[in-house]
């Protein structure tokens, strides 16, 4: 076994299974772990999938939402223990692979067209 081969097994113990089949444009809820003192709770972060890299173990999806008025974007790891669970509320039309454009724009501009072909 060379050391790729090594990697990639003990990378396939910690993968989730139970993850939805998220696409860039999509809206939808992350539950994060957090730990404040001694407990430890699950928040939900919602908000739209502006960019997705990587693959495997190595996955990650940028989160963006309007917080106050101010935009706020969060990168998780998909397949991290931090991440509880993710729930896809809706399913956006994108037409290009990263949606940095949305970035500038501000209120109902950044809403993206619903797609009715890929379910839920």
């Amino acid at each position: 076994m060379n050391a790729q081969e090594i990697i990639s097994s003990i990378e396939e113990k910690h993968l989730k299974t139970d993850l939805p089949t998220i696409y860039v444009g999509d809206t939808i809820k992350v539950g994060v772990r957090i730990s404040e003192g001694g407990k430890e709770r699950v928040q939900p972060y919602e908000g739209t999938v502006i960019a997705m890299r990587r693959s495997g173990i190595n996955k990650t999806v940028t989160v963006r939402r309007i917080f106050q008025g101010i935009g706020v974007e969060r990168v998780f790891l998909l397949h991290s223990p931090k991440v509880a669970s993710i729930k896809v509320l809706r399913r956006g039309k994108a037409r290009r692979a990263k949606l940095y454009y949305l970035r500038d724009r501000v209120g109902k501009a950044t809403r993206l067209k619903q797609r009715f072909d890929r379910s839920l």
